[in-house]
């Protein structure tokens, strides 16, 4: 599933108080653990992100101490109380087998040890998978079998939604959709490679004047430089989005990935997107239109605009149409 469609399943579980273990399983660097740490801020739950590869099996099960004339385990203060949140076992399948069996009992009992997970509180875990190259233990079926499974996958789509709205440099967003191939690629022999999380990092590095390969690799930074290189060519972005439609629509693809994702991406008030929609309409081919509307839609729903702009573009003859068609598309 793509990461979006992680995250409606999550609020699903967490709405209707499925207390089952959840197991989330993906390629590194997709988001997984910032996934469930924004849905617990959305929901209002408190998020303890516990790395069972770093503790041993006393640390779980607690250290014990004499009561009376027996003893008794007393539990770690990293384990909740009270109240209502998401305990999480993040990378899980990096812990040894002796660590994962104590876990066991907490995810299926809820419980280990002396100590039992108050009731409002979820138990979900995160981890890699074999072709992914990690170095992971093999996860005892008793332990899978306590599961749910949910595979995560990178989503071009969502990671735009994701750059959009914590204002990524444009170019690297036109990037990444000119070469999706390249949002998430782990390059043989090499620390540095793309993933959503590097991207963010060269998005940090770009806008700082640094050198984006660390983060990325050479080959691929290589190929985003000479992409940026090739879009100086790009017309007058902030004209457009203000109103001066006197700009040809550029003929070159790379042109046009870089100008309509950086319309999106300039888009600030609800007079910005008409103007958007109304340059486009005129100069660009419908699959370009097309890809302003899908990438633009979603942002505007964040952002609480949708409803408005839907009223302005029915209000317009000539956007109306366009919208109508966009509408019967997208329910093909």
């Amino acid at each position: 599933m793509k990461p979006s469609e992680l995250v409606s399943y999550l609020s699903s579980i967490v709405v209707s108080e499925i207390k089952l273990s959840v197991m989330i399983w993906g390629a590194p660097g997709i988001g997984k653990s910032s996934i469930v740490k924004a849905l617990c801020e959305t929901h209002g739950l408190s998020f303890i992100d516990l790395r069972l590869s770093q503790l041993a099996p006393t640390d779980l099960r607690g250290l014990p101490v004499p009561k009376s004339d027996r003893s008794c385990w007393l539990p770690p203060d990293f384990f909740p109380s009270s109240g209502r949140g998401v305990l999480f076992l993040d990378e899980i399948n990096l812990a040894p087998p002796a660590i994962q069996g104590v876990a066991q009992q907490l995810i299926l009992d809820r419980r280990v040890g002396s100590y039992e997970l108050p009731e409002g509180w979820f138990v979900w875990a995160a981890g890699n998978r074999k072709e992914d190259r990690s170095a992971v233990f093999d996860m005892p079926s008793p332990l899978a079998n306590r599961f749910i499974h949910l595979d995560v996958s990178p989503s071009p789509e969502d990671f735009r939604q994701y750059a959009y709205r914590n204002e990524f440099d444009d170019r690297l967003i036109s990037f990444i959709t000119f070469r999706e191939d390249l949002l998430h690629k782990m390059l043989v022999g090499e620390n540095a490679w793309p993933s959503p999380r590097s991207w963010q990092m060269a998005d940090v590095l770009m806008k700082a004047g640094l050198d984006i390969s660390p983060a990325i690799g050479l080959g691929p930074a290589a190929e985003c430089y000479a992409y940026i290189e090739l879009t100086q060519e790009v017309p007058d972005l902030d004209k457009i989005v203000k109103g001066n439609s006197d700009v040809a629509f550029p003929k070159e693809p790379s042109l046009k990935y870089a100008a309509t994702m950086g319309l999106v991406a300039r888009c600030k008030e609800v007079s910005d997107v008409l103007n958007c929609f109304h340059w486009l309409i005129d100069n660009a081919s419908a699959e370009w239109v097309q890809l302003f509307a899908t990438d633009i839609f979603p942002l505007l729903r964040s952002r609480k605009q949708l409803e408005i702009v839907h009223e302005k573009l029915l209000s317009d003859a000539k956007l109306k149409e366009f919208l109508m068609d966009f509408t019967r598309l997208m329910s093909m």
